[in-house]
């Protein structure tokens, strides 16, 4: 069964990496691949009751992330209907592209670490695809937002899930954790934009802005501050009630979703347009929210099975290394979400044999929160990226990937030098 498992998820996985070759769409790739997973698992002998409870348990949690995807992609699309984005465009003035470079792979670090890596990732290639025209510029910026999204998560509790994770497990604490991987995901960030700065030249072809006289300045001015205090609100929900975000996320949507409602209330259908949510909840990709449900019902599906437990205690079992055991963990995690490899190495390792703010703990917050940059699938901001961009397997690997490596590799190696002058 075991066999037969990796072989769909492989060739699962092959077929979505090939995407535009065989000319079938990831998201019914995705979709197969979770199916068979699951099929195979109930029809190989196991407990057919079992199988159905782990499926259920994990579709909740999955659910989650998509229910939250679905929210912050309804509010970046209500800003941007009402022109909310260009409160930001304006004021970025510079169409060099290294000085762009910069200034978005920047504001992306800072505004992760406030929001989360997907939320970050939502909104900052939204605002790129208002700053540049040419599309295989628009890509580079896409997949460079991916790199800093997840920089930017890692050293924030509330940056990245797998970060969240370990916190809430009591395995780091929140002011520990943004001191000890502050400086590691800078180095991560900024040692592929300094090479790439000496690469990027020219200037960027800004799009034609679409006069817009329906939306008054106080209106846009409202959506704007609305949408984004909303998107900020999400984590303090969380911390303070201890629901999911999605639960946040969800509420927000509700709010914005009257705020429109009563801004537009003297207008009729027609004069509300594009400027109402069930438009918004109409131009969601929905591909892209069934190729994640695909993807992460595949790898509930390994969790569930105990293959990726097997896998993390192989790891323990020959590399007998802590630093590089958590290094390669984050590479996986550009192949197999990082989620349940958090989980797996929560189950493995006790805090009587790696006390709150151990070493381990704190690096494997680091991996596993910048290691899945290496592919575009390897994280939750890069599915977001590939959805709203249209961005192919193979162009991020060519393109992005050894930047993504370099920097990861590089961050690493900070966090083991920072680690061994402190102690």
């Amino acid at each position: 069964m075991v066999g037969v498992l990796i072989l769909v998820f492989v060739l699962g996985y092959l077929a979505i990496t090939l995407e535009h070759t065989i000319k079938v769409d990831k998201a019914a790739t995705a979709l197969i691949t979770g199916v068979l997973c699951w099929t195979v698992y109930i029809v190989s002998g196991a407990d057919a009751h079992e199988v159905v409870h782990q499926l259920e348990g994990h579709l909740g949690e999955i659910s989650g992330i998509l229910f939250f995807l679905l929210g912050a992609m309804v509010i970046v699309e209500l800003i941007d209907a009402h022109d909310g984005f260009e409160l930001l465009t304006d004021r970025i003035k510079t169409t060099d592209k290294r000085k762009l470079l910069w200034l978005v792979s920047f504001i992306t670090f800072f505004l992760s670490a406030l929001l989360d890596n997907l939320t970050t990732t939502i909104v900052m290639v939204s605002l790129v695809r208002k700053l540049i025209e040419d599309r295989e510029d628009r890509l580079f910026f896409a997949g460079l937002i991916v790199v800093s999204a997840n920089a930017g998560g890692a050293w924030s509790p509330l940056g990245d899930v797998t970060t969240t994770m370990l916190w809430i497990g009591g395995q780091v604490t929140a002011l520990n954790i943004v001191l000890m991987l502050f400086v590691p995901s800078l180095i991560c960030l900024l040692a592929p934009v300094l090479l790439l700065s000496t690469r990027v030249r020219g200037q960027v072809q800004a799009p034609e802005k679409e006069n817009n006289t329906l939306t008054s300045i106080s209106e846009r001015n409202l959506v704007f501050a609305s949408g984004l205090g909303a998107l900020l609100f999400v984590p303090i929900f969380k911390t303070y009630t201890h629901l999911p975000p999605f639960m946040g996320m969800l509420l927000c949507v509700g709010i914005l979703w009257i705020i429109t409602e009563i801004l537009h209330s003297e207008k009729d259908q027609a004069e509300k347009g594009t400027r109402s949510v069930l438009h918004a909840l109409r131009k969601i990709d929905t591909p892209s929210i069934l190729f994640f449900l695909g993807i992460l019902m595949a790898v509930a599906a390994l969790q569930s099975t105990g293959i990726l437990t097997v896998l993390a205690a192989w790891l323990e079992q020959i590399v007998g290394n802590l630093t590089v055991t958590a290094i390669l963990i984050g590479f996986l995690s550009a192949v197999v979400d990082n989620v349940p490899l958090v989980a797996a190495a929560q189950g493995m390792y006790s805090l009587e044999q790696y006390p709150v703010d151990h070493y381990f703990w704190e690096f494997l917050a680091y991996c596993t929160g910048t290691g899945g940059s290496a592919l575009i699938i390897g994280s939750a901001a890069g599915v977001a990226a590939m959805g709203i961009e249209n961005i192919r397997f193979g162009w991020y690997l060519r393109r992005i990937s050894i930047w993504a490596v370099f920097g990861y590799l590089a961050g690493a190696g900070a966090y083991i030098v920072q680690y061994a002058l402190i102690h």
